[in-house]
């Protein structure tokens, strides 16, 4: 019977927090707190911290590439645009993409193996940037939120999601 009781107990603490954040005001002030490498009075800082107060701008990560979906359906819900490494995030319904070519990063590695396989030790060969960069533009996403993409920006763009 105890055993019961101490579940029983466990199921009900689950319950309160959820509880308590039902009866919350909504007109109470959220705060977020960012916990960065840089102080609070360096200009690089600052910079980061007004960013982050404004465009959502979400780093490529396993988190995120594995709850991209999840993310993209808030952000649209809470009417953010946001910025996404990945082009396939802005294929996902993301407002826009702009980072590297995966497929192009591929080719590159796959240099890299023939010339380690060649003979050439690791060591030796230089570190590579880098070379084609993407913009996806999610135009169906911008209507959504309300906003309009300058042409010179849709100009830009590699691909053009209607």
């Amino acid at each position: 019977m105890r055993r019961r009781q101490f579940i029983a107990g466990l199921g009900s603490a689950a319950v309160w927090p959820v509880v308590a954040r039902a009866q919350q005001q909504p007109e109470r002030m959220r705060q977020i707190g960012v916990l960065m490498n840089l102080s609070e009075s360096d200009p690089e800082g600052r910079l980061r911290v007004v960013s982050f107060q404004q465009g959502l701008i979400l780093p490529q990560d396993p988190f995120t590439g594995a709850h991209r979906q999840l993310i993209i359906e808030l952000a649209a819900r809470h009417r953010l645009p946001a910025v996404y490494a990945f082009p396939h995030f802005a294929a996902a319904g993301g407002l826009l993409s702009y980072g590297v070519n995966v497929v192009d990063q591929y080719g590159q590695a796959a240099t890299y193996f023939d010339r380690i396989l060649r003979g050439t030790k690791p060591a030796d060969l230089p570190v590579q940037q880098p070379t084609k960069l993407e913009l996806v533009i999610n135009l169906k996403t911008a209507k959504a939120l309300g906003l309009t993409i300058p042409e010179t920006l849709l100009a830009t763009a590699d691909e053009v999601i209607e």
